[in-house]
């Protein structure tokens, strides 16, 4: 008897979870083996660009964990429709070594098969995020 993989939804609502928990691992159990990971923004924000590979990825959320620290982040919704969701909100993070906080309104877009995230993609307000670097 083979198991039913988790639906979108509950995948992105372990996304998230597992995310605030900070458990890394059980994060990264989350992701195919090959994803479509993209952050576009200005360069000199060390986690824009594109990732595909699950060392990758942990690169990413290891930056975020380095360079940031968290102050506010609120789910607003979810909309599901097949294999995608998409998930907007805001979040407020302080820029370590600036000393700046940032005010961040993002829609994430999820793509999901067979109970994996296969796409990524973060819409973020690049310029507040930028100026927030800024030495």
């Amino acid at each position: 008897m083979t198991a039913t993989p988790p639906t979108t939804r509950e995948v992105v609502d372990a996304f998230f979870a597992r995310f605030a928990a900070g458990d890394m691992p059980g994060l990264l159990d989350l992701f195919a083996d090959r994803v479509d990971f993209l952050v576009p923004g200005d360069p000199e924000v060390p986690w824009t660009g594109a990732r595909s590979g699950r060392d990758e990825i942990a690169e990413f959320f290891t930056v975020l964990g380095t360079e940031l620290t968290p102050e506010e982040f609120t789910i607003d919704t979810t909309l599901v429709e097949g294999g995608h969701a998409v998930t907007t909100g805001r979040s407020r993070f302080c820029v370590l070594s600036t000393g700046r906080s940032f005010l961040n309104e993002f829609a994430l877009h999820f793509t999901v098969a067979d109970g994996r995230i296969t796409g990524y993609r973060m819409h973020e307000d690049s310029h507040a995020i930028s100026a927030a670097f800024a030495a």
